[in-house]
């Protein structure tokens, strides 16, 4: 057994046994005096925050939570942005045994109320500027009886608890062994076809997440680690909270919204040595190369989220001094493929590529028809060999068994990603098309269906369909077809209507930019929706 392997099964070791404890192994046994977090203002002013500060404030919630109803199992729900209230509460959250679900603090009142309601959360940990969110209004209505728990004070809530009020509970004594089976997250996916569905992850799938973030980020003690992706996803909750916690190694957490010119700010005025983001973010820098600064520290850039376009990996090289590597990952898997920058695993980066499978995974692509892999270059579903890849964790979807199975094979031999891709000789795959529709914006996953929801929901709309079309900065955007009611006005007013009720319904990042109205939508016979012949149409016509 190679020392690799060796060294993933010591990780799957510890965070896989029956007293394992979420607490201890994320928080408590570091060094009280370590910085886990650097959170960055946008003004660029900073606070550390050690390990020892994170325990004793997040074992003083935890006996605040723990009056306010929860415990083992049940769901708590956060709707922070990046700061260190969210690292105390969610590790308040897991010191009584409870699961943590990440709500992002872009989505809109409809789609946090399906998350809310869909995971059964009862308690929820907001901020005042998210707090009119969660109602009471028509999708969260006073009956849910949720407990609201504000930063900064009750505000204009008088029911809602105040979070440095309860920071004066005495703290928790011991901390909830749940057992490395415990749940620990459950994250929605983006709901690429139907509903979005709940992933329980469980606290054994941490000893994935350290492994990417030893291997493929290579993150290292010296490191200045930045992954400037949001936790209310899964990049950012598994890589830039859940990994530098389990390595216990000090990371940056920007609180503020993205722009171009702060990100370039905080690279060099905190000498970032380590950067993982999103493709658009990597394109922003790149639009805005003039205000590039000087005292960069660079010596890894990392990229997630959605496929790398080789010319931006092309142009970081060339003003950077360091390529921008490509890495691949799910909801449902964490990173399993990636061009590793570790030393042992570093190869010549190949243009187009993201990368080898990582210690722990083995992944091919198979035949369209089959089980079979497919030949060397040809295309095929990017599927993950469960009998050769100890690292994985998703056993199914809560609550959804006909959606579980539909990622297994009959046999339970492969789970299958969704993504079609094909493998070259070497062993590195490249991305080449997704069965499930899904759309990649600026790092986002967004599934179509929530989308058309919303839009079906104006009186004026028969039928939508909502689709991906080429955007050079994003990567892609939402372009809508939408059919009209008879006796409605089709024409500019109506479509600034429908943008506007995205952003409002569903979330302000997530609405068409495009909106063509068409008679009617391209089906198969069985009146099943053609996105092909839509994306077809949109190239012809642009």
């Amino acid at each position: 057994m190679t020392s690799i392997h060796r060294h993933v099964e010591d990780l799957i070791s510890l965070f896989d046994r029956p007293q394992a404890c979420a607490a201890e192994l994320l928080c408590d046994r570091h060094p009280a005096d370590a910085v886990a977090f650097t959170v960055v203002e946008p003004d660029l002013s900073w606070r550390d925050w050690t390990f020892g500060e994170l325990r004793v404030r997040s074992a003083r919630l935890a006996t605040a939570l723990a009056e306010l109803g929860a415990g083992p199992g049940s769901r708590v729900a956060t709707l922070l942005g990046k700061s260190g209230d969210l690292v105390v509460t969610v590790l308040a959250i897991w010191r009584i045994g409870a699961v943590h679900v990440p709500l992002f603090t872009a989505l809109a009142p409809p789609a946090i109320a399906f998350r809310i309601s869909g995971s059964g959360a009862r308690i929820v940990v907001t901020e005042p500027a998210q707090r009119a969110k969660l109602g009471p209004n028509d999708d969260i209505p006073a009956a849910w009886r949720l407990t609201v728990v504000t930063t900064g004070g009750a505000g204009e809530h008088p029911g809602d608890h105040c979070f440095d009020r309860l920071l004066e509970a005495p703290p928790q004594a011991v901390p909830v062994a749940t057992g490395g089976d415990a749940t620990l997250v459950e994250l929605f996916t983006s709901g690429t076809t139907g509903a979005p569905k709940g992933v329980p992850v469980p606290l054994w799938a941490v000893s994935s997440m350290l492994a990417y973030q030893e291997f493929g980020l290579d993150h290292q003690e010296s490191d200045v680690f930045w992954n400037a992706a949001d936790p209310g996803w899964a990049y950012g909750l598994y890589q830039a909270v859940l990994g530098p916690l389990a390595l216990g190694r000090r990371s940056l957490l920007l609180h503020s919204g993205f722009s171009a010119a702060l990100t370039w700010a905080v690279l060099a005025t905190f000498r970032v040595t380590n950067f993982a983001a999103g493709p658009t973010v990597y394109r922003a820098l790149r639009a805005a190369e003039d205000q590039l600064p000087t005292g960069l520290a660079l010596r890894h850039c990392s990229s997630a989220g959605e496929p790398l376009p080789p010319e931006v990996g092309d142009w970081a090289e060339r003003v950077l001094g360091v390529p921008v590597l490509d890495h691949y990952g799910q909801t449902e898997l964490g990173m399993v493929v990636a061009n590793a920058w570790h030393p042992e695993f570093r190869t010549e980066r190949r243009r187009g590529s993201m990368g080898r499978a990582l210690p722990g995974w083995r992944l091919d692509t198979l035949r369209p028809d089959s089980a079979e892999p497919a030949a060397v270059g040809e295309r095929g579903r990017l599927a993950v060999d469960l009998s050769a890849s100890p690292l994985m964790w998703f056993t199914g979807y809560r609550g959804a068994p006909g959606r579980t199975a539909e990622r297994f094979t009959p046999d339970r031999r492969w789970y299958l990603t969704g993504d079609t891709a094909a493998r070259d000789a070497d062993g590195n795959f490249h991305f080449t098309a997704r069965d499930d529709d899904i759309i990649l914006m600026a790092g986002y996953r967004i599934g179509p269906s929530e989308v058309e929801s919303v839009l079906l929901g104006h009186p004026a709309v028969a039928e939508a369909a909502v689709f991906g079309v080429p955007d050079e900065l994003r990567g892609e955007v939402l372009a809508a077809h939408v059919v009209v009611r008879p006796g409605r006005d089709a024409g500019p007013e109506l479509a600034e209507e429908l943008q506007k009720l995205v952003k409002t319904r569903f979330a302000a990042h997530a609405y068409p930019r495009i909106v063509h109205f068409v008679p009617e939508l391209p089906k198969t016979p069985s009146g099943k929706l053609q996105r092909s012949a839509l994306r077809y149409a949109q190239r012809r016509s642009r």
